[in-house]
C-alpha cells in the first residue's frame, strides 16, 4: 500500500467524456486555473497512485475534461471513472501573507495579542461551517476558528500565528 502523506487530494474522474478517451473530472481546489498547465496526475487505483500523463485539459469552473495519454478509447476511460486524482504536496501552489494550507502549519505557535503564547497548533479539525485549530495550553485543548478576523500574522519563518481572540474565547478553555 502506498504511502498518501506526500500527496493531496486533487480531484475526482467522473466519467468519459466521448467516446475518444476524456473524462470529465471535478477539481476541489479553490482556483482550477492554477492546474491548467497540469503535465502529470496520480490516479488512485487500488489503493495505489498510479502516474497518468496529461494530454489536454480544459476547464470551465471547477469542472474539467481531460485527456491522458496512451487513454484513447471509450472502455479505456470508463474504467477511470470515479477515481480520485492526487498531486505531490511540492507542486500545491505556494500561499503567502496570511493564507495558508493547513497541513503547513501543523506545529506553528499560536500567540494571542493579549494572553501570549497559547502553544503549538497540533491540528486543524475541519467542521461543515468552520474549521479550527487544535492547540494545548499546557493539558487544556483550546480550539480556535481558522478565520480571517482572528488570524492577524502567519509568520513562516518564526513558525508563528498571531491571533487576537474574540472576548471570552479563550476563558472557556484555559482555567
Amino acid at each position: 500500500m502506498m504511502e498518501f502523506d506526500d500527496y493531496f487530494f486533487l480531484g475526482r474522474l467522473l466519467k468519459p467524456h466521448g467516446f475518444d478517451g476524456k473524462l470529465n473530472a471535478y477539481f476541489d481546489v479553490d482556483y482550477p486555473a492554477e492546474y491548467e498547465n497540469l503535465k502529470m496526475v496520480y490516479v488512485q487505483i487500488n489503493n495505489n497512485l498510479i502516474p497518468y500523463f496529461v494530454d489536454h485539459i480544459q476547464f470551465l469552473n471547477n469542472k474539467a475534461i481531460i485527456g491522458f495519454q496512451d487513454v484513447n478509447k471509450l472502455e479505456e476511460a470508463e474504467s477511470l471513472a470515479q477515481k480520485e486524482l492526487y498531486l505531490p504536496l511540492e507542486e500545491l501552489p505556494e500561499k503567502t501573507g496570511n493564507k495558508f494550507y493547513f497541513h503547513e502549519v501543523i506545529g506553528f505557535n499560536v500567540i494571542d495579542k493579549a494572553f501570549g503564547l497559547i502553544g503549538p497548533i497540533k491540528d486543524i479539525l475541519e467542521y461543515p461551517n468552520q474549521a479550527v485549530m487544535q492547540v494545548f495550553y499546557k493539558q487544556d485543548e483550546v480550539l480556535i476558528p481558522v478565520s480571517n478576523e482572528i488570524i492577524t500574522k502567519v509568520d513562516r519563518e518564526k513558525k508563528e500565528i498571531q491571533i487576537v481572540a474574540p472576548e471570552g474565547l479563550l476563558d472557556i478553555y484555559i482555567r
